[in-house]
């Protein structure tokens, strides 16, 4: 089965626990089982969720504009991680 990588800056829906159906974006990577999520509202840049990754569905889209930031070490605010997943949630919804 050919699944699409999850990697910093990637839009992930949670498959398990308690955020399950949550769009999350993925802020780092721990190790090849563990990435570290946020959404912007309940799960925020200072506290990050330990997930394992088989537990994380990828959408295929990867905010690039996030990944180029946060590699360069520039502060990402929470309202910012927010509106991209706002905008992914409606191609969902128009889909």
């Amino acid at each position: 089965m050919n699944q699409l990588p999850i990697e910093v800056g990637s839009v992930v829906r949670s498959k398990a626990g308690r955020d399950q159906g949550r769009l999350f974006l993925v802020v780092s990577e721990v190790d090849d089982d563990f990435v570290m999520i946020a959404n912007g509202d309940l799960r925020k840049l200072d506290r990050l969720k330990k997930k394992r990754r088989k537990h994380l569905k990828p959408t295929g889209t990867v905010i690039g504009a996030l990944r180029d930031r946060l590699s360069q070490g520039e502060k990402v605010e929470d309202h910012e991680l927010r509106a991209w997943l706002r905008e992914e949630e409606e191609k969902f919804v128009q889909v």
